[in-house]
């Protein structure tokens, strides 16, 4: 069984939002175009969202866009929502991360009912996941590397993805590599 990962497609990360991907719109609607197509292949589709609600040092007002970031995706905020070129009907379930501690991971997150997105996985029989969204060299990255961590068959799907910084992005892939995560162009 195979699900899409779609992970912080989220106003505050595509242009216009406080702490924007250059290409995030277009990512929003690639994932959206890709499933609108009957043979997508996937029999579960999720997402994530960075929700933060006080999350101390993670947010600063001079931030060194490494361990501190300006204030971005604020629990119910317009920056926090999922981006409207984002179609949601597929969305099964969305895991929030980051309420009150930095958080890269869609697997540090939980749903609604709390349970963790690895719970929510396994529960449903999955053991391949495709990984798509925001940004590639960070939530990306570290949602791919946790999944692999946790024995699902791993492939983030490059075309679906924007990075923040050209040589962070080939880091992140580099290390996903040697981390068995297979990298596709889509």
């Amino acid at each position: 069984m195979r699900a899409l990962i779609i992970v912080d497609v989220q106003n505050d990360f595509c242009e216009g939002g406080s702490l924007a991907v250059a290409g995030g719109s277009a990512v929003a609607r690639g994932i959206s175009s890709l499933l609108a197509s009957s043979g997508h292949g996937y029999d579960h589709v999720v997402a994530t969202e960075d929700y933060h609600i006080d999350p101390g040092s993670h947010f600063a007002a001079e931030p060194d866009y490494a361990q501190s970031w300006p204030p971005h995706c604020v629990a119910g905020s317009h920056g926090a929502e999922l981006h409207p070129d984002l179609d949601i009907r597929p969305i099964e379930a969305v895991f929030r991360k980051g309420q009150h501690a930095a958080a890269y991971s869609g697997f540090e997150g939980a749903d609604d009912q709390g349970t963790p997105l690895a719970d929510w996985l396994r529960a449903r029989d999955i053991d391949e996941v495709d990984v798509a969204g925001l940004a590639t060299d960070y939530c990306v990255r570290a949602t791919a590397a946790d999944a692999a961590k946790a024995g699902f068959r791993t492939k983030v799907l490059l075309g679906l993805t924007a990075g923040v910084d050209p040589g962070t992005t080939a880091e992140a892939i580099a290390t996903l590599q040697d981390a068995g995560v297979a990298v596709t162009p889509a």
